[in-house]
This record gives C-alpha cells, sequence and structure tokens, in this order.
C-alpha cells in the first residue's frame, strides 16, 4: 500500500504546486491594468463599423427567443446592423413563428429558415455568406444583450489586429436552482479570471458561443476551415466557438476579452444537461488543445502555463483522489495528507474568490469541488477516451445528403421586413419542409 500513498501524495502535493502557481500568476493577469479606457466617440458619428448581428435558433423557447429578440432590437448603438435569425430546422417552428412576426415592421430584421436541421456551424455559414456588415456578433438564442454589448465590443476592435472580442458570460436563471447557481460562479470565473488573464496577452483561447464578435474580413478568409474541420477523418459539428478562437489566433489576429460587454444565457438547471454539456465541451477542448499545441511556441510563456493548469492540472487531483481512493479500499487507511490538501486548497481558493468579489455567495463554491471531483473530472477520462465521438448530445439531428453550406443556403428563401411584402414569413413557412422531429434543446 505504500506505493498507493505514495502516488496519492506525490500527485496531490504536484496539484497543489501548479494549482499555486497557476492561479496565482492568473489572478495578478486578470487584473484590469491601468490604461485609459477606450473612448466610444473614436469612430465618429458617420464612422461606426456595421455589424451583422447572427442568431443560429433550434427548438428554442419562445419567451426565451422574444427576450434575446428584444435585447438585441434595444442595442443603444451609433452605427448601423442588421439581424439574421437563422432557423436550423426546428420542430417548433409554429410556435416561434409569432416571436418572428413581432418584428417583421423592424427593417433590421431578417430571418432565414432552413428546410433541415443542419447544425450550428452551418447555420451561422448560412448567415455569414448572406450578410455584408464590416463586424459579425455570433449570438445563442437564450442569450440576452445589455443594451452597450454592440458598443462596447465594437470599441474594442477598433484596432485592426483584433479578429474576435468576446463579452462577460452570466446565468441568465440564475436564481432557478443550486446548480445555476453554481454555474454562474463558474462563468464568472471563467470570464473574469481565465479570459481576463488570457486577454491581458491578447489570446483568449475560446470567444465563447453566446457571445462574440467577430471581424469579417478575418472571418471570410477563415470560414472553408471552419466549414470543414474533420477530426481524425470525421466531420467535427460542435465546440465552434473555441475552434474558430483558434484558427484567428493560428491566422496571427489577437482575441480579446470585454468585461463591460454583459451577456446574459441559459444555463442547465438539472445535473444531467449540465453534465452532457461539459462531456461536449470537455471533447472540444481536447481537440482544440491538440490543434494549438504549435500556436503556444509564439505566445506568451503565461499561455502555456494556462493550458497545463487547465488539463494537466485535473490529471493530477483525478491520480492523488482514484489512489487515495484505492488506498482506503485496500488497506482500509485515510491519506490524510490527500484529504487535507484538498479541503485547505478549497477553502482557500472560496475565501479568496469571496474576498476579492465583496460577494459572500463564493463561499458556497466550494460545493463545486465534490461536483469536480466526482463527476467533472471521470467525464473528462471518458471525453478523452472518446474524442472521435461527435454527437452533438443535446440535441438531435436528422441525417443530411452531402451538400455544401453555399448548397443548401442557395435554396433557403429569406424572410423578414426587407423581402417583398409583410408575408415573407408565412410564404417561406410554406415552401418549408416541417416534417422533422422535435429535438431536446
Amino acid at each position: 500500500m505504500d506505493l498507493l500513498t505514495t502516488a496519492s501524495t506525490v500527485a496531490v502535493s504536484s496539484y497543489a504546486v501548479l494549482s499555486t502557481v497557476y492561479r496565482g500568476m492568473q489572478a495578478v493577469y486578470s487584473q484590469p491594468e491601468n490604461v485609459t479606457p477606450p473612448s466610444e466617440s473614436l469612430f465618429g458619428s458617420d464612422r461606426w463599423p456595421s455589424v451583422d448581428v447572427i442568431i443560429p435558433c433550434y427548438n428554442e423557447d419562445p419567451r426565451t427567443l422574444a427576450a434575446c429578440l428584444a435585447s438585441i432590437a434595444n442595442q443603444d448603438y451609433a452605427g448601423t446592423f442588421q439581424v439574421y435569425l437563422v432557423d436550423d430546422g426546428s420542430g417548433n417552428r409554429n410556435a416561434v413563428i409569432p416571436v418572428h412576426h413581432a418584428y417583421e415592421g423592424d427593417p433590421r430584421f431578417n430571418f432565414i429558415l432552413l428546410r433541415e436541421n443542419v447544425g450550428k456551424r452551418k447555420a451561422q455559414i448560412a448567415a455569414i455568406r448572406r450578410s455584408s456588415g464590416d463586424f459579425v456578433l455570433s449570438v445563442d438564442s437564450d442569450t440576452t444583450l445589455a443594451s452597450d454589448v454592440i458598443t462596447k465590443l465594437a470599441v474594442k476592435m477598433r484596432d485592426s489586429m483584433v479578429g474576435a472580442a468576446m463579452g462577460q458570460l452570466t446565468a441568465y436563471n440564475r436564481s432557478d436552482t443550486w446548480l445555476t447557481r453554481l454555474i454562474d460562479m463558474e462563468y464568472w470565473l471563467a470570464c473574469n479570471e481565465e479570459r481576463a488573464a488570457q486577454g491581458r496577452f491578447g489570446a483568449v483561447m475560446c470567444c465563447c458561443g453566446p457571445c462574440a464578435m467577430y471581424r469579417r474580413s478575418c472571418l471570410l478568409s477563415l470560414l472553408d476551415q471552419y466549414e470543414t474541420q474533420l477530426f481524425r477523418g470525421k466531420p467535427s459539428d460542435f465546440g465552434e466557438d473555441r475552434h474558430l478562437t483558434i484558427l484567428m489566433l493560428k491566422a496571427g489576429f489577437r482575441t480579446e476579452y470585454v468585461p463591460g460587454a454583459v451577456a446574459a444565457t441559459v444555463v442547465p438547471d438539472k445535473m444531467g444537461p449540465y453534465l452532457r454539456q461539459q462531456l461536449r465541451w470537455a471533447r472540444s477542448t481536447f481537440r482544440d488543445t491538440m490543434l494549438a499545441r504549435g500556436l503556444l511556441r509564439g505566445l506568451d510563456r503565461y499561455l502555456t502555463l494556462d493550458v497545463m493548469g487547465e488539463n494537466l492540472g485535473p490529471l493530477l487531483l483525478g491520480i492523488a483522489v482514484v489512489t487515495a481512493l484505492g488506498e482506503l479500499l485496500f488497506s482500509h487507511t485515510v491519506n490524510w495528507w490527500t484529504v487535507l490538501a484538498i479541503v485547505t486548497m478549497t477553502i482557500i481558493r472560496s475565501t479568496v474568490l469571496s474576498f476579492r468579489t465583496r460577494q459572500l455567495r463564493f463561499i458556497g463554491y466550494s460545493m463545486h469541488a465534490l461536483i469536480r471531483i466526482f463527476l467533472l473530472i471521470p467525464l473528462k477520462a471518458y471525453a478523452l477516451c472518446t474524442l472521435s465521438n461527435s454527437d452533438w448530445l443535446s440535441r438531435k439531428s436528422v441525417p443530411l445528403p452531402n451538400r455544401s453550406t453555399k448548397e443548401i443556403t442557395s435554396a433557403m428563401p429569406l424572410a423578414g421586413a426587407n423581402a417583398a411584402g409583410n408575408s415573407g414569413i408565412a410564404e417561406s413557412l410554406h415552401t418549408a419542409d416541417l416534417s422533422l422531429t422535435a429535438g431536446e434543446v
């Protein structure tokens, strides 16, 4: 049993050292720099870039979609923007059409109704190929934006070397359950520590899908690679946000984080959907970490530490826990050093977060340690062993013929206020194939 004791002690000690160095440097680099904030008048009254807001939608709850569209319609932006909502063959289309109708009279809104479910990535590309704005803002259909999100992201992207920028995410339904409260804290950490520290070096590793803006000229140069991503010879359809961010960085553009651009997105309120989401994200992270290996050599060394902290850290913690459990099972001995180390790091982490944010709720984030140790780390191990699985896990799609996005979109009717007459939506519905089975949201 000495071998198990030694393995657990070495693993947890290594994890403690790595975690302390990584979290310490992350806390330092995530602090706002003492620079004058960019003025929102830099563009001039007639020089604000045009923006296309693209919203892929699949079986969305009508009330959630209505809130999303209302938040976009009410954007306080000095420039012009167009909205492209792409209904990706939703099975509940009849339920969401009244939401579309509410914006028929608004010339900014356009509705693309796909006859079949093609997936989020191709739905995005369908709108990108139809639009022409200087910037493209991708928004999830379950996300609502603060009124100044477009303005703040556009100001950040005034530098021509910035290819993408993301806003700060919060949980729209934070108060629903204990899990949504934990996820909201998890999002705060992911944005205001991880992304903020990466943004210090212009290398946010994942501009998250619910709210991310891209420079069109950069996006168009990468669109074919983005659309045709393969992993081990198979199409890879999920993790589109991380993959597109890595492509931007590999092309030499910067990716940034804008904490003032706040977007609230609906998060899972039950453990099953949450774990399926985490499994999908874990596979995406592992896949694109492999893609980014060569990229790290050209970035600040902190980014290498960041990748190690996010990937090697959970591995060391998993080894420590498994060997400690093995020691308990075979020798009925508790490895108190491992237990004490994990408990101490958890308490320190939660206390520091509460002090930094001045919010006592982060004391409760210590509960997340149990989820991480007993659910998320085993799930990541499973994800690593099943990287070739490209199932979305939270939606059902129909088999598609081997057609490119250009072929798909060329057959799609475009409905909305800028279509001929006010009956465009109804006419598009009439020609659309509504025989799809509703998938799980």
